[in-house]
């Protein structure tokens, strides 16, 4: 291993220090506010890192050195999400039909509405592609971007703050609407807000969770392999 190894290597375990660090500052505010949804630990942290990157004038390159290794867990998190699926199966199963509804209408309209907002706001086309993969999950998002055309660092932003709104807003909607089934709002979440949106329903109850993980699994498999073919066949 060369010098330079050894320099890069070092610096990513910095920058992975300070994110775990900034995120662990970030939890405890949310628990002092009671677990506020408007407290969400993924903008408070990226808050104080996104000043310390600017006022030292590091590239964003250099941070994803250690960003990467967080990126790259959240695979294994995402398959994490069996546990609690395997263990309300039984419950799962018996509201197959309307998931499977749900899930046509809510991955279609996740899409479509970005594709259609970004359209009437005079995006460019690398920006409309990089936003329609934005309710997905970010690992699965950034490749569905890259197949289409998009950007996938920009599409990563999309993901995080679409995830957030849902997050903050998403209890507030379903009260508003009066959607009372755990079952039915953690499936919405998933969907519109995969894993932030997942995160929150979690800390709701584990049956709006566990729901909500189905949801964001079935989505995330659903627009990598259909949004990728029909933006071929429209292009084309």
């Amino acid at each position: 291993m060369t010098a330079q190894h050894v320099w890069f290597a070092g610096e990513g375990m910095l920058w992975l220090c300070v994110t775990l660090a900034a995120y662990l500052g970030a939890r405890w505010v949310q628990e002092k506010l009671n677990g506020h949804p408007a407290a969400n630990p993924v903008f408070i942290a990226a808050a104080p890192i996104i000043a310390l990157l600017v006022f030292s004038d590091v590239p964003y390159t250099d941070y994803s050195r250690g960003g990467s290794i967080l990126l790259w867990l959240l695979g294994p998190a995402t398959v994490g999400l069996a546990v609690p699926l395997y263990l309300n199966f039984a419950e799962v199963r018996s509201a197959l039909v309307p998931m499977v509804v749900a899930l046509v209408i809510g991955s279609s309209a996740a899409v479509l509405s970005a594709v259609l907002i970004g359209y009437a706001m005079g995006a460019d086309i690398e920006t409309i592609r990089s936003l329609a993969p934005k309710s997905v999950t970010t690992p699965i998002a950034m490749g569905i971007a890259s197949e289409i055309g998009g950007i996938p660092a920009l599409t990563a932003a999309f993901v995080i703050i679409t995830g957030g709104i849902g997050a903050i807003f998403g209890s507030a909607l379903f009260n508003m609407v009066r959607v009372r089934d755990e079952r039915a709002r953690g499936f919405a979440m998933g969907i519109a807000a995969h894993g932030m949106g997942t995160a929150r329903a979690f800390q709701v109850s584990w049956r709006a969770g566990t729901f909500s993980g189905v949801a964001m699994a079935l989505n995330g498999i659903v627009t990598a392999i259909v949004l990728p073919l029909l933006w071929i066949a429209f292009a084309h």
